[in-house]
This record gives structure tokens, sequence and C-alpha cells, in this order.
């Protein structure tokens, strides 16, 4: 694995707890994990459950006794890390989103595509889609139960950086980023929706907008957690300050491909909204909700009902019965955040043994790229509307 801040830890404890919660076709072995600060990475292995670290991540590529590459790294390195792998015939996990341009994420389809006929199997990690309720959402879309499919509504909303004061982190760099709000968390209700839908997005009009656009420079950070660098003032106390060059909010409406009306908004300056993901589809039959702080329930209407009876109903999603439930706890006994990664370690371990090619792939992971690039163009020309650029043949460079 690349990368052992927030989302390293969330996919080492998945990779520590997946084959001793589920029966596998292959057991996994944390090798290998590598970061820039030899002191930090040495901590993380002992602290995370690895054989051994390193401070540079072509050491993974190289050894033979490594499969699998996860890359939990700032965006601005997926791409070469994941195109080295799968050249090298490593398995990779790469996270979300999938690159910082769509031209890198159509090379890495390409190879992706390249590396298949080989055996290389690949995934883009959009842990959300492993939450049971989620998994369960789609179904009942997939299964009639809603109906026609009118209206989506999907929001994403975090506060981490309401204060003006709050360092120029990583995640506000678009050279490291490739955009803020919108790629950071708009990229999993995206996706998310469309996974749930069934639909892919054909068009947006869309408005971005940057609050704060300067903000102190940063003397160290972990995860959404940084301390500000007073060093390079005349006094020490005052902090030295650089651009933020993504967005802090985005907000677009959107068409499906069904026809569907949808609208989404980002923010990380909803204050008081700490990770708040809702997402609502409307349909000819009936409705249903899924809300990221209640995760384990679904709201459900069911509009064929007689209307003496009809209102939205509680279903609590901890049944044997429910997607990936059954080797947890008894019902009604909850599950959380980390269990998602954890669904999707399974899933990938299962896809890569059988041979199998895993969900979502990068070509799935493109097509998000292609509605953030499409969000990003219709707010720089008015919020014009926007076609979302068709996932053509990808040509590596």
């Amino acid at each position: 694995m690349v990368g052992y801040a927030f989302m390293g830890a969330a996919h080492s404890q998945a990779w520590r707890t997946v084959n001793r919660v589920y029966d596998l076709p292959a057991r996994a072995r944390m090798a290998l994990i590598c970061g820039r600060d030899t002191g930090k990475v040495a901590d993380a292995a002992d602290r995370l459950g690895w054989d051994a670290y390193t401070t540079d991540w072509r050491d993974l590529i190289s050894r033979d006794d490594i499969d699998v590459v996860d890359v939990c790294t700032p965006g601005d390195s997926h791409a070469e890390i994941a195109l080295a792998a799968l050249a090298a015939g490593k398995h990779v996990l790469c996270e979300k989103p999938l690159a910082n341009t769509v031209a890198e994420a159509r090379a890495m389809t390409a190879a992706a595509d390249t590396a298949r006929a080989a055996g290389v199997r690949s995934m883009c990690g959009f842990n959300y889609r492993r939450v049971p309720a989620v998994t369960m959402m789609r179904q009942l879309v997939a299964d009639g139960r809603l109906g026609v499919i009118r209206h989506v509504r999907a929001t994403y909303l975090q506060d981490w950086i309401v204060d003006p004061q709050f360092p120029l982190v990583w995640r506000l760099q678009k050279d490291r980023a490739g955009s803020g709000a919108l790629g950071d968390i708009g990229a999993h209700i995206i996706d998310l929706t469309q996974f749930v839908t069934g639909q892919r997005i054909t068009g947006v009009s869309a408005v971005t907008e940057t609050f704060v656009k300067e903000r102190p420079l940063p003397a160290g950070s972990s995860g959404l957690a940084a301390s500000v660098d007073g060093s390079g003032s005349a006094d020490g106390n005052a902090a030295v300050t650089g651009p933020v060059t993504v967005d802090d909010a985005a907000v677009f409406v959107a068409r499906l491909d069904g026809g569907a009306l949808a609208t989404y908004e980002a923010s990380r300056f909803a204050t008081g909204r700490k990770n708040a993901l809702r997402v609502e589809i409307n349909g000819s039959l009936g409705s249903v909700v899924f809300d990221l702080e209640r995760l384990n329930e679904l709201e459900f209407y069911d509009a064929t009902r007689p209307s003496v009876e009809q209102g939205f109903s509680r279903i609590l999603v901890t049944e044997g019965e429910h997607p990936y439930m059954s080797a947890w706890w008894p019902p009604g006994h909850i599950i959380g955040y980390e269990h998602s990664f954890t669904h999707q370690m399974r899933d990938f371990i299962e896809a890569v043994a059988t041979g199998v090619d895993p969900a979502p792939s990068f070509a799935d992971a493109l097509q998000v790229q292609l509605v953030l690039d499409a969000v990003t163009r219709s707010a720089e020309i008015g919020s014009s509307w926007t076609e979302v650029q068709p996932a053509l043949a990808a040509v590596a460079v």
C-alpha cells in the first residue's frame, strides 16, 4: 500500500479484518507499506499491521512476492503509480477520484484494459457502494420497486475548513488534489447515484465557489487535521499564507440518461455538518432515502400500498439476508463506516481470486471523472449547460 494517513489507515483496518470475517478463496498478507517520511511510515507499519515499510513506491512494483498495489495517495500520484503497477502485472486498487485529470483517467483506463487481457484486475475505491443499505437501495431500484425514476437528490456536506485560519493542506491545492469539494466528496455522490439508479449523468449546469482564497501554510498535517506554520513572519506568530486553488463548494443540476432530473451539492463549508451524505430517489411507484449518519437504515415509501397505509417506513438493514451482513452480528446490531472498506476488500479479493473484473472498474471511475470535468467546465462558462464527454476509447500516454 502507498500512503498511510486517513485512507491508508481505513484500508489497513480493512485488510487486517477481511479474512477474519469472510471465508474467501485467497488470504491477504500485508507485506509492504510506503510513505515519504521514514519515521512516520515506520510507525505506521507497526501501528497498522504491515510486515515492512519503504520510502520508494517502486519497491512495491519490483517485488515478486507482491500481487496487489493499493494506492491511497493524493490524486497527483495516482496515475504514475497505477500505470507502473499494472505494467508490472500487479492488481491495483486505487482510491477515488481515479485521477486529477480526464487525460490521466483515460490513460489509466486504457492500461487497465490492456492488463485485463493478461488476467490483471483493477478497481477504484468508491467505498460507499459497499454500505449494505446502499446496496439494498440499488436492489430496490433494480427490482422496479420505485417504478420510473424521476428525481435524484444528493448532498454531501462537511465543515472542516470553515475556519479561515485552517491551513492550506494538500486537499486545498489543485496541483495535488485536482479539485476541492467537487472531487473529494462530490465524486462520491456522483458515483453513488449512478450506481443506485443504473443511470449515467449526461449533462450538467454548475456553479462553484471558493469562499476563503488565502490560507496559512501548514506546519504539518494528517488526515483532515493540520497545524499552522508561523515561522516565516518577523515575530514568529503570524502565519505565511498561500492561495487556495480549488473549490470550497460545488452545486449543479443534471440530467440522467434514463430521463431523471438530478441535483447535487458538495460543500466543505456547511457549518455544523461533519460528514453528511444524503441521497433521495423519487420514482413513479415510490421513494427511497439513504443518510450516511444513519447508515444502517433506509427510508422507503411504497406508493402501491393502500392510501391509508402509505408513509415512509424505516428499514433497519442488519438482517443476515441483507447485503454483506451475514458475516457480522445478530439482527439489530449495527455496523459502521469502517465496514464499508472491509466489504470493498472482500469483493476485490474474491474478484481477483476467481478471475472476475471487480467493480467499480477504472472505466466506471473514468465516467465519474468526465462528470467532474463537465461540472468544472460549466462553472467556468457561467453555468451554461455542458454535456458530459463520452468515454471514448482511451489512448495510453
